[in-house]
């Protein structure tokens, strides 16, 4: 992150289909942030959006000095825009929200005066929630297994708007995680926090991009790569089989010995086979999964690959 904190307070915002909201996003942005202060920047991340988006960043950066903009070479994903965004920002308080307008730019002087009670970490609850059925099932359903499976305290309610202190967005950035997931890893890091209840909007326009296809992919990435639970559930899973099998072989002596068994039963050997298989192809499978997550970091391949900026000075 750039060490030089002249500047108040940064907004990083992440942009992608969001061609029709940027204006009106920019102007109650600005409006939001002079009733702090007049010293502010607001870096938009276009992650290579299929539609006019970048050209729009590119005017009012013309017109807007304090507007900067980053333009992906392809589409990278929402969390490596924000960690571009964070890396490049220069503000004292950052500010992280997405572009549709769901998250309101009205609802920024509340985090801000609630960060000056002495948090470096505040974090938007959003109250009934706008988002479709299906997507807050699966959030609800994600953020539970996340839970369980990181020992932390998740809230599927909370999700990438909030303010934070300086400190912590360096931090995160220090972090190199090829896998990035916002919320996770501010959680990871500590610091002071809070969480404020804030409303909630309707998309302005258009439709979400994550696809149901997306949301899960992006859930097995995070958890694969917040947590080695898994790996240590399979463990105990395979013990579990294994004790189950050892007390199934001395019941079946017993009943043999009593007479009771007289001809070896043909199904009891084939689900056994089945069952045993399947637990060693799931297992194979887990693993072969996090040697995929290592082949990946080992590669040190970068997280993101910027094509253009505006505004942006070193």
């Amino acid at each position: 992150m750039n060490n030089n904190r002249q500047i108040l307070l940064s907004v990083v915002s992440p942009v992608y289909g969001c061609e029709n909201v940027i204006m009106e996003l920019y102007l109650r942005l600005s409006k939001s942030l002079l009733e702090i202060s007049d010293n502010y920047e607001i870096i938009f991340v276009n992650d290579a959006s299929p539609d006019g988006s970048w050209e729009v960043i590119k005017e009012i950066a013309k017109k807007d000095a304090k507007v900067k903009g980053i333009a992906f070479s392809r589409n990278f994903g929402q969390h490596q825009a924000i960690s571009a965004g964070l890396k490049l920002c220069k503000g004292e308080w950052i500010i992280v929200l997405d572009c549709d307008l769901q998250d309101q730019p009205e609802e920024i002087i509340k985090l801000y005066n609630k960060a000056q009670e002495g948090y470096d970490v505040v974090l938007g609850r959003r109250e009934n929630r706008k988002d479709r059925f299906i997507k807050k099932l699966f959030s609800n359903f994600f953020y539970s297994i996340f839970k369980y499976l990181t020992g932390t305290d998740q809230d599927s309610a909370i999700a990438n708007f909030g303010i934070y202190r300086h400190n912590v967005i360096s931090a995160v950035c220090s972090m190199r995680d090829n896998v990035r997931f916002f919320p996770a890893m501010i959680k990871w890091v500590g610091f002071k926090s809070t969480a404020i209840p804030i409303t909630h909007s309707e998309r302005f326009t258009g439709k979400t991009s994550y696809s149901f296809r997306k949301m899960l992919n992006l859930a097995i990435n995070v958890i694969m790569s917040f947590s080695d639970k898994p790996l240590r559930l399979t463990v105990k899973f395979g013990l579990l089989v294994c004790l189950i099998s050892i007390l199934f072989a001395i019941y079946n002596v017993i009943q043999y010995f009593l007479g009771k068994i007289i001809v070896s039963g043909w199904t009891s050997l084939i689900i056994s086979i089945w069952f045993l298989s399947g637990v060693i192809i799931f297992i194979l499978g887990m693993l072969g999964l996090y040697i995929g997550k290592i082949f990946d970091k080992v590669k040190e391949r970068p997280q993101y690959i910027i094509h253009e900026t505006v505004n942006i000075y070193e």
